[in-house]
């Protein structure tokens, strides 16, 4: 999301409706990551215990991105398939790789949090273009190499735009083809569009949208998962939704209390 032309540093970064400086935006991202870091901690704290008990293992995966100018770096999210999952790196609707809690995690977005870390370490911004993995990245190399002049985002309008992209790739034979040839050109051509346009005012657009997703979605996909899951997967799944909930309404609750005596 930090740009790296002449041209967009010397624009005035703060102004909400210009090109938004470097400075700006990384300012802009600390002081995001460190409002969510205390929700962050909480409920991933009840993620992590829950991966750990649905499905032994890491609690983390390290996903290999490409990052800004073309340097490699790994994505943080928190393990959402079975540890001897292989194939494609993408995930499909009904994947049958995922875990119970990873099917809850994949539908609310909450697989993503740990990304706050890469923020931190300047490796990510909250808003920018999806970092991608460097297989895709090298079939459209022009069109990369613009894209990889600012730092890759958690959420981005691509992202918004293709929020259901599982479902798009469900019924595909080859969902690496699909997803490479007619997916990505169209996200590449939105990430472009939203480079040149880029100003402070749709970034904090699309953290809002974004906040508000999983609030909207929550009580449909918790239907959703209960109704293809059984038996223990039901469970687990229903579990994760309502300790989450917990979490939520109490970081909320001590949010809105004051200072404790």
């Amino acid at each position: 999301m930090t740009t790296t032309g002449a041209a967009a540093g010397d624009r005035d970064g703060g102004v909400l409706g210009s090109h938004p400086s470097a400075r700006l935006i990384r300012a802009f991202d600390l002081v995001v990551a460190v409002v969510m870091l205390p929700f962050a901690l909480l409920v991933g704290l009840v993620i992590a215990v829950i991966i750990f008990v649905d499905s032994p293992g890491p609690i983390f995966f390290h996903s290999p991105r490409i990052g800004r100018g073309g340097r490699p770096f790994d994505m943080l999210k928190f393990r959402k398939m079975r540890r001897d999952a292989t194939g494609a790196p993408l995930t499909k609707f009904r994947d049958e790789r995922l875990t119970p809690i990873g099917e809850f995690l994949v539908a609310t977005k909450l697989d993503e949090l740990p990304q706050l870390w890469n923020v931190m370490r300047g490796q990510m911004s909250v808003v920018g273009p999806r970092p991608e993995v460097e297989e895709f990245v090298s079939l459209y190399p022009d069109e990369y190499r613009q894209i990889l002049t600012v730092v890759p985002g958690i959420t981005g309008p691509a992202q918004l735009e293709y929020i259901e992209e599982r479902h798009l790739l469900a019924d595909a034979h080859e969902s690496a083809k699909l997803y490479a040839q007619e997916i990505l050109p169209r996200k590449i051509a939105v990430d472009l569009e939203y480079i040149r346009t880029q100003s402070l005012r749709r970034d904090l657009a699309i953290l809002a949208h974004t906040a508000l997703m999983p609030a909207r979605t929550l009580k449909e996909r918790l239907a959703l998962v209960k109704a293809r899951t059984s038996g223990e997967r039901r469970r687990v799944a229903l579990y994760a939704g309502a300790a989450i909930a917990v979490v939520a309404l109490l970081a909320a609750f001590i949010a809105t209390s004051g200072p404790m005596r």
